[in-house]
């Protein structure tokens, strides 16, 4: 079953982020991680919506998810993201 990794984000230091950017996507294809949504327009219709970016890539399996999540490629990587942005992230399974 398909996992997907969800993430609503503020971005607290463009430049520094965009260093995230850079690395994060050849790590998310090594795992087989697919991007679906990757920022964008969007418009709350519902509730509270406190994130301006929200990026949902989807795993084929929720172990290939949680590894890419877990790895030693993306840990580097990962505290460029949490020290330049604030947010929320969960890995869900699902169709």
């Amino acid at each position: 079953m398909a996992a997907y990794i969800i993430v609503q984000a503020n971005i607290t230091d463009k430049e520094k982020y965009k260093e995230y950017l850079n690395k994060v996507t050849s790590i998310v294809e090594k795992y087989s991680g697919e991007y679906l949504v990757r920022g964008g327009k969007y418009e709350k219709m519902l509730g509270n919506w406190d994130y301006k970016r929200t990026v949902v890539i989807k795993f084929p399996s929720f172990k290939l998810a949680k590894d890419f999540h877990n790895s030693s490629e993306y840990e580097p990587v990962k505290k460029i993201r949490e020290e330049n942005s604030i947010g929320n992230l969960i890995i869900i399974e699902g169709c």
